[in-house]
């Protein structure tokens, strides 16, 4: 890390780099976790347990122990009583500071000892006739292994001396939220009054945390609008068809297009048939139809006398796909194309070869799509199915495969609303908020996992009834680790407990062409009863199918949870979802099973997944190269990001140079995400 005014050691730029601080602004907006109270002393008989303090006394013994280990044991004391000091790891200087008769300050949590109360590890230091107490808390950072507190307090006082902490925002927005100066924000956080630190709740609410949190959702807002104002002046074909493939296909199908369906399809053909390139997401409910809103899509940029590819996260699910879309295209005359990194040289070859020659209207495929080697005559739109699994890059590398293609990213997993305005403003979002009639309710049951006997007699009566049933476990093979119930234990188990029921097996280390012909076989009922791990979480589609069971159910999250519930339900008979639990359960775990059996609406678990796991770890791999919010929650701070995004848009017609100077201070080091 260096700047015209801030220089730091390599060896210690790399323990920063660790911890996100390249820039010397990010030392500036690196916030304390805590704060230690060193402005007052504490006499040692007043000190509470479990509560950091600082004492100062004289020190009465000091000794070096080795039963049961080494250890060094200090008593110290002052007028109102003693406590022992004990350091399970010490070096010589520290014996010697602790000599009989020094005077100490000692910061740390008095708790019972087995020889009376006892600090270990305190921090500690001599005191000297002329010592006065800091009139400031004292910061704990965030920090790594190496990386001391001390050098970290160092290096953001200087940060914090030398950067230029000017303010971005104009006085007519400060003086309407009653924002105080960033420099004075970031100084009060890195050094806030006593009594506000003491509580972390009253921290949060002081005006510094919320000038922060504006600015950080402001910088988000106004990268997403530059974003979306770069799309809009590129350039992309036209794509309008004659709706010639579009009837065959729509004649050819047992259903109708639901009003959501058609809606939706109506926004995507108007980006379609704009010169900027589309980049829409897609979202619905497991089971809403989207795939065949993309195979309409599709049919338009082929009619336009272009191609189009969809890209999927895994085999199974591309596959999928590929034998459904096939299904659909071939009688139309189309050539579909399937490419995936299993597949046999050869096959690969000839994909590749109608891919680039044109031969081939649509290509399905995994992130084999996006390697190097593969060319498009005229690809004019790319469909990217579960888009949170893939990263910023993985999509970008895509679209390069054209020139700049129309992109349509699908989702199942609901983005609530709040993480739509902020990390999906970039994007046209369309939502399928209605499902095919005909469905039918999924009953959810939680059964402990004791009762699995009785869970396999419902199986055998569900295929006595003609019905199919999935039986999901979380692992292929043991684990020393996680003792859970593997698909091959389990296979081998209910073929012995169900004769006469087919039983298969299906799992991600199998060969491509073994997991088709089993998922073939599932589709035709010759397999009654389908063993698998979560790779049936997205884009199986068999009606027959009623119950679905979930091994140790309190080990997945909500979504994924979601999805596989959505492998059934999807005919007209009644269909049940049965989440087998070990118990005792944590409190995470009982939470996430209470979502499942209260609702199966995708977008209410969505809302409360949000809650439970916070937006970081609930939009995932869709971050990759992507801002993340650091101090403000969509959720919790809605009214900021309404005022957020009416600023930006204001900002960026009225203050150009605001926008380059607030996005320089949040964005440092991240411009490529501008360029995206």
């Amino acid at each position: 890390m260096k700047s015209s005014r801030l220089t730091v050691a390599p060896a210690t730029a790399q323990k920063l780099a660790r911890l996100g601080l390249v820039e010397p602004m990010d030392l500036v907006l690196h916030l304390p976790l805590r704060y230690e109270d060193e402005t007052r002393i504490t006499a040692i008989a007043d000190a509470p347990y479990q509560h950091s303090v600082q004492i100062e006394g004289e020190v009465r013994q000091c000794e070096v122990r080795r039963q049961p280990r080494k250890q060094l044991r200090v008593l110290l004391a002052d007028a109102s009583g003693a406590v022992w000091l004990r350091f399970l790891h010490f070096y010589p200087s520290q014996e010697k500071l602790c000599a009989v008769g020094q005077r100490l300050r000692a910061v740390g949590e008095v708790r019972r000892g087995f020889q009376g109360d006892e600090m270990v590890h305190p921090k500690i230091h001599a005191v000297g006739d002329n010592d006065v107490l800091p009139e400031a808390m004292t910061p704990v950072y965030p920090t790594v292994q190496g990386l001391n507190q001390s050098t970290l307090r160092r290096l953001i006082g200087q940060a914090l001396a030398l950067e230029d902490l000017s303010d971005t925002l104009p006085a007519a927005l400060r003086a309407e939220l009653a924002l105080p100066d960033f420099a004075d924000a970031v100084h009060t956080l890195h050094h806030p009054p006593p009594d506000c630190a003491q509580q972390a709740l009253a921290l949060r609410r002081l005006p510094a945390w919320q000038r922060l949190k504006f600015d950080e959702l402001l910088a988000q807002q106004l990268a997403m609008r530059i974003l979306y104002r770069q799309r809009r002046h590129g350039g992309s074909p036209r794509l309008c068809g004659d709706g010639r493939l579009r009837q065959a296909l729509l004649a050819q199908l047992p259903f109708a297009l639901t009003a959501a369906q058609q809606r939706v399809l109506a926004e995507i053909d108007a980006d379609l048939a704009s010169p900027h390139p589309m980049r829409r997401l897609l979202q619905g409910d497991v089971g809403s139809g989207k795939t065949v809103v993309a195979a309409l899509a599709a049919l338009t940029a082929i009619e336009a006398g272009y191609q189009a590819a969809l890209m999927a996260p895994t085999e199974l699910l591309a596959e999928q796909h590929y034998l459904k879309l096939r299904d659909w295209l071939t009688p139309l005359g189309l050539t579909v194309a399937w490419t995936s990194g299993s597949q046999k040289k050869s096959e690969r070859q000839a994909a590749r070869a109608a891919m680039a020659s044109g031969a081939a209207q649509l290509t399905v495929g995994t992130h084999a799509l996006f390697q190097d080697d593969i060319d498009f005559a005229r690809l004019g739109l790319a469909i990217v199915d579960e888009q949170h699994r893939f990263g910023v890059g993985q999509r970008l590398a895509l679209s390069g495969k054209g020139g700049e293609p129309h992109q349509l990213m699908m989702s199942a997993t609901p983005i609530p609303r709040t993480l739509a305005m902020s990390y999906y403003a970039d994007l046209d979002v369309s939502v399928i908020d209605e499902l095919p009639p005909g469905r039918t309710p999924i009953v959810t049951k939680l059964i402990n996992a004791a009762r699995r006997g009785e869970v396999m007699g419902a199986v055998a009566h569900a295929v006595a009834q003609g019905r199919q049933a999935y039986w999901v476990c979380p692992l292929i093979e043991e684990s020393e680790t996680l003792q859970l119930q593997t698909a091959v234990d389990t296979h081998v188990e209910l073929q012995a407990a169900l004769p006469g029921v087919a039983v298969g097996l299906v799992h991600g280390r199998m060969k491509s062409a073994d997991k088709a012909a089993v998922m073939a076989a599932f589709s035709r009922n010759e397999v009654q009863l389908l063993v698998a791990t979560t790779v049936i979480e997205v884009g199986v589609d068999v009606p027959n199918a009623s119950l679905m069971v979930i091994e140790h159910a309190e080990r997945m999250g909500l979504a994924q949870l979601h999805q596989l519930r959505g492998r059934v339900g999807r005919g007209a008979a009644e269909s049940r979802c049965v989440l087998l639990f070990e118990a005792p359960l944590s409190d995470l775990a009982k939470a996430r099973l209470k979502v499942m059996y209260d609702t199966t609406d995708g977008f209410e678990i969505a809302r409360q997944d949000l809650q439970l796991r916070g937006p970081g770890e609930f939009l995932g791999a869709r971050q990759s190269g992507a801002p993340m919010l650091r101090f403000a929650d969509p959720e919790a701070d809605q009214p900021l990001l309404d005022v957020a995004r009416n600023w930006a848009t204001r900002l960026l017609a009225e203050h150009p140079d605001a926008v380059d100077a607030h996005l320089r201070r949040w964005l440092s080091g991240k411009e490529q995400f501008l360029r995206a």
